[in-house]
């Protein structure tokens, strides 16, 4: 128990202050003899750590010593329970020390404070040091990894804080995604949790307004195990008003060149292949043939947004405009074939593409507003598209740039704008 302490001692304190001069963890000293296998089989994902620009997206943001002390602090643990502690308590180390890093709170590198992507390449190689650790005793590594992946993605420790009368509202941003094609490739919609949660900001009404905030995976396998669920269920269970429960729910993910668009309908399939998710995997669906996600509760083909979208795409328009996006895909009754439609599904059609595509995107809102009909129907809830992040360098070598630094934070204040209309009071 005195190993575990230090560690969760340890993990706090890299959560509160940058990590460059702290003494290592007691139990550090027994890394020379813990056994590790580097030939342990990695997914795509973690394969792409590979690239140096990773670690120096890691190194940039002062994240490094998550990454150089992590394998040390596995070595230290003598039980399971002692391992799922301390897979929560770095989890949730990293996670706050992201936000704080994303609100200014926490100095350390040369890249933006509110670049989502530290973040998501830190976890990365925390994962490949679980994936590579050989303990004495048995683990269920699947389980270990989900614990911290939940813990540094803000799923646990991060309820409502407000006093009665200030509106609570819970987001969900997405890791970065796409990374084949460009490894630099960052998410405005991760930024932007990582910016506002736990933030306090005035909606349009002049009310007061707390805003909590998770980054999920792009993973089909994780929505499979039904990390949504997990999300969102906390902050619809309780009862309305109450301690720790929402009164807006709303999805974030990246969409559309040059616009915002907020998505008029979630539909129930998977349709996105063959476009892969982060770890290469496909969904199994495509446009004629779409499927519906394994596990997931019984729900309507399609669902629609309750968020009030007209005060935002009538009062928010600059720097990007903002769109309602009233189009879907279907198969109509009777019929074998999609049809796509520009005004919403007709009765007895089955998903096929929501406004968000029929991808992860898309269901996450599906997921999230299938649950929020359940367990808390009068809540507004619904999904906003980011436009995409671009200003890269042509340089694939320079991590950043002044046009990618200016779009990042030219999108985000705006998610911070629309939120601030649509979850005002009706």
């Amino acid at each position: 128990m005195m190993l575990l302490r230090r560690a969760a001692s340890f993990a706090v304190l890299l959560a509160t202050v940058l990590p460059l001069a702290v003494t290592a963890p007691a139990h550090a000293q027994d890394a020379s003899s813990c056994r590790t296998a580097p030939s342990a089989p990695l997914d795509a994902e973690q394969a792409r750590l590979e690239d140096a620009r990773t670690t120096a997206l890691v190194e940039r943001a002062g994240f490094g010593d998550f990454v150089r002390r992590f394998p040390a602090a596995l070595c230290g643990v003598r039980s399971p329970a002692e391992a799922e502690r301390l897979l929560d308590s770095w989890g949730g180390a990293l996670w706050q020390s992201a936000v704080r890093r994303a609100q200014g709170q926490r100095p350390g590198g040369d890249l933006p404070a509110g670049d989502d992507r530290p973040l998501y390449w830190t976890r990365l190689a925390m994962t490949t040091a679980l994936a590579r650790w050989e303990p004495d005793f048995a683990v269920d590594r699947t389980a270990l990894r989900a614990r911290f992946e939940d813990a540094s993605r803000g799923l646990t420790d991060n309820a409502f804080r407000t006093a009665p009368g200030v509106r609570r509202v819970f987001i969900s941003g997405f890791d970065p995604f796409g990374l084949d094609a460009e490894l630099r490739r960052a998410n405005p919609s991760g930024s932007a949790a990582l910016r506002l949660n736990g933030r306090r900001i005035t909606l349009a009404d002049g009310s007061p307004a707390e805003i909590r905030a998770v980054v999920l995976p792009v993973r089909y396998a994780d929505f499979d195990a039904g990390i949504v669920e997990r999300a969102f269920a906390p902050r619809l269970a309780g009862a309305p008003g109450g301690p720790g429960a929402a009164d807006v729910i709303t999805t974030i993910s990246q969409g559309y060149p040059g616009l915002f668009t907020l998505e008029a309908w979630a539909g129930r399939s998977r349709s996105a292949d063959p476009y892969p998710d982060n770890t290469g995997s496909l969904s199994g669906g495509t446009r004629e043939h779409p499927v519906t996600a394994p596990g997931l509760a019984p729900g309507a083909e399609f669902i629609r947004t309750t968020l009030p979208t007209a005060a935002a795409t009538g009062a928010v328009q600059s720097p990007y405009p903002v769109l309602l996006n009233t189009a879907v895909t279907e198969i109509p009754a009777g019929a074998t074939a999609p049809v796509d439609r520009e005004d919403g599904p007709t009765p007895g059609s089955r998903a096929v593409e929501g406004g968000g595509g029929g991808y992860l995107s898309n269901e996450v809102a599906y997921r999230s507003n299938r649950l929020r009909g359940d367990l808390a129907p009068q809540l507004p809830g619904g999904h906003l598209h980011t436009p995409v992040l671009t200003g890269l360098p042509a340089d694939p070598n320079l991590l950043t740039g002044p046009e990618f630094e200016r779009n990042e934070t030219a999108i985000t204040a705006e998610v911070r704008t629309i939120l601030e209309h649509t979850a005002a009071r009706p």
